[in-house]
């Protein structure tokens, strides 16, 4: 596995680079769909907010920026989960016809993510000059909180592919269920603290990762450092647990597509 994974790295790079400029290339718009989607959200929730529709509560850092930046992660988890099954579904062909590693498929969905944060990271700069928001040293910590946070959408990912490749109803069944887990994790809303429905919220494995992201970068103070480190286990755990469900079912896979 380990042997594959470092052979693969050359192929990954012609992969990712190839999959970055169709993206953008096919695109009137290009790079800024990276960040189109944050800043309607924000702007959708903060005039909500200011029109007394929905009561969110306060938050560290001014709503817009937080919505914005909070959206960003969440877009990175997401692409994480989806890059996986995303990138089996597409070179089903190559799959069946070369033999290759085929961890290259996913390092090459990993890059792209990262090159999409790359993007947005942008706009993320921008809030903190924007709207003054102070930068304390732990800012240097919040790559890391990224990385695990990644790294647990990545784990998802690579556990659905292979089924993904045979029946598109997984596909379809991920996209509402991400739709459905944005609403159980804190991004348009603070931690709830009270109710059933703030146990959920806390229980997402999702929200320890994004928020302490969100606070290593912004205040500075990790307010659940146990579930950080609880949800960051599960993530590479999970990823760990995944690759090798991967390994062994993909013979299977190319059997089913070949026939």
């Amino acid at each position: 596995m380990w042997r594959d994974l470092f052979a693969s790295r050359e192929l990954a790079w012609r992969l990712m680079v190839r999959d970055i400029s169709a993206q953008y290339r096919q695109s009137f718009l290009g790079f800024l769909w990276a960040v189109i989607p944050a800043v309607v959200l924000a702007a959708t929730f903060t005039f909500a907010k200011s029109g007394g529709a929905v009561n969110i509560g306060d938050t560290d850092i001014p709503y817009p920026a937080y919505v914005m930046f909070s959206m960003t992660l969440w877009q990175t988890f997401v692409e994480s989960l989806l890059g996986p099954i995303q990138a089996v579904a597409a070179a089903k062909a190559m799959v069946a016809k070369i033999s290759f590693p085929r961890e290259a498929l996913i390092i090459a969905k990993l890059g792209e993510v990262f090159f999409n944060f790359g993007i947005k990271l942008i706009l993320i700069i921008g809030l903190f000059i924007w709207f003054q928001i102070p930068v304390t040293w732990n800012v240097i910590l919040a790559p890391v909180a990224l990385i695990h946070l990644v790294l647990l959408g990545t784990s998802i990912g690579v556990f659905l592919a292979p089924m993904s490749a045979l029946y598109q109803d997984f596909s379809k069944g991920i996209t509402l269920a991400t739709g459905f887990w944005l609403f159980l994790t804190p991004v348009v809303y603070p931690v709830p603290t009270d109710g059933a429905f703030g146990s959920i919220v806390k229980l997402n494995p999702v929200t320890p990762l994004l928020v302490t992201t969100r606070e290593l970068a912004t205040t500075g103070v990790i307010s659940n450092p146990e579930g950080f480190w609880i949800a960051s286990l599960i993530a590479i755990l999970g990823l760990l647990i995944a690759w090798v469900i991967y390994r062994l079912s993909m013979p299977y896979i190319v059997e089913r597509i070949s026939s």
